[in-house]
């Protein structure tokens, strides 16, 4: 089964709430989502895997704290409060470089840096695990699928972008995939009382005629 990309996004912002990120990570999330999809890559279970990780509940612990050379949190790295750490030190990246340090689901990180690349005017290659993905903000090449976990992951400028197939409009997440994201996005969902019951029954309890 497939879904319109807005679908996609407008799910994902509701998950990534659900899960217990502010509003405006969320819709970075979403966007995120978004923009992985339209290049033929499994945003849908990168996110529902991070998702379900709970960093949300610890988020503090899972910032980048040092920011140089080398970003490092007091543990795991979220992709999301990295990527839009990276995004406002998107010309100290370019100038300087960055090295990543033990990031969860890192193909989240990809939207972030192709907004820097944009931001710059600049080619960005992301290196991680034996995998490279180069991107000018728009275009991303990419050698194979990143892994779950990068122990460390480079940003740098260099390289160009070739041609890549045309964006896609549609996604095909797994059942599963799906299933967990709107499990997320259901805790958004406030609990029905007797009254929203009533307003929603159709008719309701008046008679008009």
């Amino acid at each position: 089964m497939s879904f319109a990309l807005n679908e996609v996004e407008a799910l994902a912002k509701r998950a990534s709430r659900g899960a217990g990120y502010s509003w405006g990570l969320a819709e970075e999330a979403a966007k995120a989502t978004r923009w992985l999809c339209a290049r033929h890559l499994d945003g849908c279970a990168a996110l529902g895997a991070l998702l379900e990780a709970n960093l949300a509940e610890s988020l503090r612990d899972h910032m980048p704290v040092a920011i140089g050379k080398n970003w490092q949190g007091a543990t795991l790295l979220c992709p999301l409060s990295t990527g839009a750490t990276l995004s406002d030190f998107a010309v100290q990246v370019v100038r300087n470089s960055a090295v990543l340090e033990d990031v969860i689901q890192p193909t989240l990180i990809l939207p972030f840096v192709a907004y820097a690349a944009r931001q710059t005017a600049t080619c960005l290659v992301v290196t991680c695990g034996g995998t490279e993905a180069t991107t000018d903000g728009f275009f991303l090449n990419i050698s194979k699928p990143f892994p779950k976990h990068a122990a460390k992951l480079t940003v740098r400028a260099h390289g160009t972008v070739s041609g890549q197939p045309p964006l896609a409009s549609r996604a095909s997440p797994a059942p599963e995939v799906w299933a967990t994201l709107n499990r997320f996005a259901h805790r958004t969902y406030a609990p029905a009382t007797e009254q929203s019951r009533m307003l929603g029954a159709g008719a309701g309890l008046s008679d008009n005629d």
